[in-house]
């Protein structure tokens, strides 16, 4: 497994180092030769520069592997990116192609599904059209193709960078050739200061070209309200989002109203993912109702520009253009897939148009936009799957909706005033809206969690973000002890990790057990251990324990000195040298939290419910997918938050593209349901990490009394 990764990492860096050489030679070259090289990828596609692509340095003329890819495996991948881009094949070429050796039945790559542990002959192919590549793992024949997302958008956006590169080199050089010329014609002899800064320029081209920053890896966007004519000078945009979670989506979650003048942008950044579905309702000043879209976050910062009729009162019809803007110019990036269909309003009804022929285009066309194409152009999930939405006619309000998108604007919130390079926190506003912009069902305040409870904060965030729930009684317990099962529901429904190890069978876990899905899924994703064939669900967890499966879960190590952080806590000493450097590792990251003694870490002590909340709360913080929530109880650490969210802003797209599919919440304080209901009581659901296997055997006399704690209705599998 190591040769193929280090195999991969020589290939992938080939391709990019590819690509950047195209972008530094060219322009440069250009400056000097009679006619041009290509001052574009694009352009370069056709010549010899790009051959680079195909065939580094260090290989033989006599032995370059893309001559012997089989036209079966070629045509499977250029299949499979047709259906996925809607582009024609005969646009696509494979720049380079290597045989390889993938070390499971899912070719190396993270899957949902169960991967052989068998090693599996294929190639790697990098393929790329016009100014967008993509990665595919394939065997040896084709049969099976997948694409490498991850890589696939280093690439691209790799491209984008260097064709934006190429055009500014591109100009400032030919600034320098008229400033040479109009030299020339004064004196044949340049002065050494004009020399000079010919030189500099040179230089600093050449610098900048190599230093370009791939792309942002943070999904936000850019939202303009444009209109190309009309009497129309403000309007209001109500802005909601679905979460993407796995191969569905959380409930609709109100971010605000906000009044726009027509032309402005705003930006919206943090807390949200790539294939989070943002909502927007269109009101006019009168609150109104005019117009509806949706769209989906990318993998990066996202322009989105919503396009209204002449006559939007009378003609409700939405235009909407999107696609990335890596360098957040508020621009689609040129030669990046850009999104265009048009919804159209009837009443409370919306519809995604399939094409434009039944709309008035000449009432959509914006300067800087692309022409109105005949077909419009939808994300895949837009358009296939459960939840597809192209030609559906869909309801823009529901009796589920949050309280503040079923109230007209400025009726319960107040309005947010976009001005000129505004810019929204989501994750705080989320927060800010939290009692009126969750879906109605969705409880995030409970009858025993006081205003002045020290964990209230991190309760309602994670209730309102379907990660846990409370009783049929309106309370959540937060002091009460939680099991093994508890604890493996919450982080099921937390955290989205690949699976690190194959599915094991536990004696004491049937397939009827409430929590059996959800135990499987923490213990594939490496969060929890066990004991054997046994994972002990009704076991209580301790806060060590607690503490060990996200640090292990998340793959957290300590960057500092342990002895130092641990420094900060009285009972360290406590702490079983094995584990202080994870413990330390989560404390540099600030999600130890300690209460009622922020110097106590109590590890020994059985975790509450509040307790687990915390902590899960403030590791989603580590990993910048939610805003921070300040707490007096929060262990002292060597690392800043900012820093510590820095340092894992590149496991986020991995993370994000591994969401489970929400299950129907059974509102028995278990969680949101991903593990399904806890039949029989309204027993909460969630669970602990043992620490290691061989501890667990140790713990085996505690199974009799903690099921004595258990309600009596309930009974075990």
């Amino acid at each position: 497994m190591k040769n193929q990764n280090q195999s991969f990492l020589a290939f992938f860096s080939k391709v990019i180092f590819a690509v950047a050489y195209v972008a530094m030679v060219s322009p440069i070259a250009s400056a000097h030769a009679a006619s041009g090289l290509p001052n574009s990828i694009e352009e370069s596609t056709n010549t010899q520069e790009l051959k680079v692509l195909a065939k580094s340095d260090d290989d033989d003329d006599d032995d370059d592997d893309d001559d012997d890819l089989p036209e079966v495996v070629k045509t499977s991948v250029f299949k499979d990116i047709s259906q996925r881009a809607n582009v024609e094949a005969s646009s696509l070429r494979v720049l380079r192609a290597e045989k390889t050796t993938w070390s499971n039945s899912c070719l190396g790559l993270k899957s949902d599904e169960v991967c052989s542990q068998v090693l599996l002959p294929g190639w790697q192919v990098v393929v790329a059209g016009s100014s967008q590549a993509w990665v595919y793992r394939t065997d040896e024949s084709g049969s099976v193709a997948k694409i490498d997302e991850t890589s696939s958008q280093s690439v691209t956006a790799t491209i984008l960078k260097t064709r934006t590169v190429n055009e500014q080199i591109s100009s400032r050089v030919t600034t320098v050739e008229r400033r040479s010329q109009v030299l020339a014609a004064r004196t044949t002899t340049a002065s050494r200061e004009d020399e000079a800064n010919i030189n500099a320029v040179s230089r600093s081209s050449t610098i900048s070209a190599a230093t370009v920053n791939v792309t942002s890896k943070k999904p936000g966007f850019s939202l303009a309200i444009l209109q190309p004519s009309g009497s129309f000078e403000e309007v209001i945009a109500r802005v909601s989002v679905k979460g993407k979670r796995g191969k569905g989506y959380l409930k609709e979650r109100f971010l605000g109203d906000y009044k726009y003048k027509i032309q402005q942008k705003a930006k919206f950044v943090k807390g949200l993912k790539a294939g989070d579905r943002i909502v927007v309702r269109l009101y006019d000043t009168q609150n109104r109702f005019i117009g509806y879209s949706e769209f989906e976050c990318l993998s990066a910062n996202t322009a989105v520009n919503l396009i209204l009729s002449n006559n939007p009162s009378g003609y409700k019809v939405v235009r909407t253009v999107y696609g990335l803007d890596t360098n957040f110019d508020g621009a689609i990036d040129s030669g990046s897939t850009t999104y265009d269909y048009f919804t159209q309003v009837n009443e409370q009804r919306v519809t995604f148009l399939r094409s434009s022929q039944q709309v008035n285009v000449s009432q959509f066309q914006v300067e800087g936009l692309s022409a109105v194409a005949s077909r419009s152009v939808y994300p895949a999930s837009f358009s296939q799957g459960e939840y597809a939405l192209v030609q559906q006619s869909v309801s823009a309000s529901s009796s589920n909706l949050a309280a503040a998108l079923k109230a007209a604007p400025s009726q319960l919130v107040e309005m947010n005033e976009v001005s000129n390079d505004s810019t929204f926190d989501v994750s705080q506003k989320m927060m800010e809206y939290r009692e009126v912009g969750v879906a109605n069902g969705v409880q995030v305040k409970f009858s025993d969690v006081s205003v002045n409870h020290w964990a209230k904060d991190f309760i309602a965030e994670l209730a309102a973000m379907e990660v846990i729930e409370g009783f049929p009684d309106g309370s959540f317990r937060p002091e009460e002890q939680v099991t093994r099962a508890q604890f493996a529901a919450m982080i099921a429904q937390a955290f989205e990790k690949a699976k690190v190890r194959k599915v094991a069978s536990f004696s004491d876990v049937s397939s009827r057990y409430w929590a059996f899905s959800a135990i499987r899924e923490a213990y594939q994703a490496g969060f929890l251990n066990s004991s054997g064939n046994q994972f002990k669900p009704t076991q209580a967890l301790s806060r060590l324990e607690a503490m060990l499966a996200i640090a292990r879960g998340l793959n957290y190590t300590v960057t500092g000195s342990t002895e130092a952080i641990l420094a900060a806590y009285s009972d360290a000493t406590s702490i079983r040298s094995d584990v202080r450097s994870s413990i330390a590792a989560l404390s540099e990251r600030g999600i130890v939290v300690n209460y009622p003694n922020i110097e106590t870490l109590n590890a020994d002590k059985v975790a509450t419910r509040a307790e687990v909340c915390a902590l899960i709360y403030k590791a989603l913080v580590s990993k910048g997918e939610v805003s921070d929530i300040s707490s007096e109880y929060v262990g002292r650490g060597s690392k800043t938050e900012i820093e510590s969210r820095d340092d894992d802003d590149d496991d986020d797209d991995d993370d994000d593209s591994k969401r489970k599919k929400p299950k129907r919440p059974c509102n028995q304080g278990i969680g949101n349901g991903a593990e399904g209901c806890d039949p029989g009581n309204s027993r909460p659901h969630g669970g602990s990490n043992d620490g290691d296997d061989d501890n667990d055997d140790d713990d085996d006399d505690d199974d009799d009394d903690d099921d004595k704690k258990r309600s009596p209705n309930k009974k075990d599998d």
